[in-house]
């Protein structure tokens, strides 16, 4: 029974994750087109934009890799689990999806908003892997703990290209808004969202992966 529990944790968390990761690397997509709208002589940016792209996209395959060993799909969490899609929708009152990309490239400070929500996003990523880290039942999944070490090994490299562009652009840090949005988000996320999850005795497993339906383009092959 126990192993059954603990089995069903590290399902539910690693779905969490494959989701997040590629709405993560789907969501930078929007970032570049900004970026090589704006920014197309500022090379370290465009490349340090374009290396988290492929790390996300990276970390996703992994996810599903580990689902594939396993012989089963994620289970099929939502936007309520993803903490950029919600982060987008409390910062800039829409889901990514909706995000006017050209409103965002046109504008300075919906610019400047959208790097510091991925800075915060990034920070809460790489902090949360320190705890679960540590966590007995992560520990007791060896494939899940190379994965979640890949990860922390590479997070300070997607947001510090944030932090330092905006500190060059004056761009300004995240404001108190924004923390504290990020803080509902992840405590809802913890206290609320992943145990109604373990207790749903409904809850399915998707039928496909999440990249199916991802468009066939530059930005996707070259990952």
């Amino acid at each position: 029974m126990w192993k059954r529990a603990e089995r069903r944790f590290l399902d539910v968390l690693a779905s969490i994750y494959i989701y997040n990761e590629h709405r993560g690397y789907s969501s930078i997509d929007r970032v570049l087109k900004a970026v090589y709208a704006r920014h197309p002589d500022e090379k370290w940016f465009v490349d340090a934009v374009e290396k988290h792209r492929r790390d996300e996209r990276k970390h996703y395959l992994m996810f599903r890799h580990y689902f594939e060993q396993l012989g089963r799909m994620p289970y099929a969490v939502d936007r309520s689990c993803g903490h950029i899609d919600r982060l987008i929708y409390l910062t800039f009152g829409c889901g990514i999806d909706e995000l006017d990309t050209d409103a965002v490239t046109a504008d300075d400070e919906l610019f400047f908003k959208l790097c510091r929500i991925i800075m915060i996003t990034e920070i809460r990523g790489m902090n949360q892997l320190e705890i679960l880290l540590t966590d007995k039942m992560v520990r007791s999944d060896e494939r899940l703990v190379k994965i979640y070490e890949v990860i922390r090994k590479d997070e300070p490299s997607h947001w510090m290209p944030y932090r330092d562009w905006l500190n060059r652009n004056h761009g300004g840090d995240p404001r108190w808004n924004e923390r504290a949005a990020d803080w509902a988000v992840h405590k809802s996320l913890v206290l609320w969202k992943v145990p109604s999850l373990l207790l749903n005795p409904g809850l399915k497993r998707r039928t496909d992966w999440h990249d199916a339906d991802d468009p066939a383009g530059p930005l996707l092959e070259a990952a």
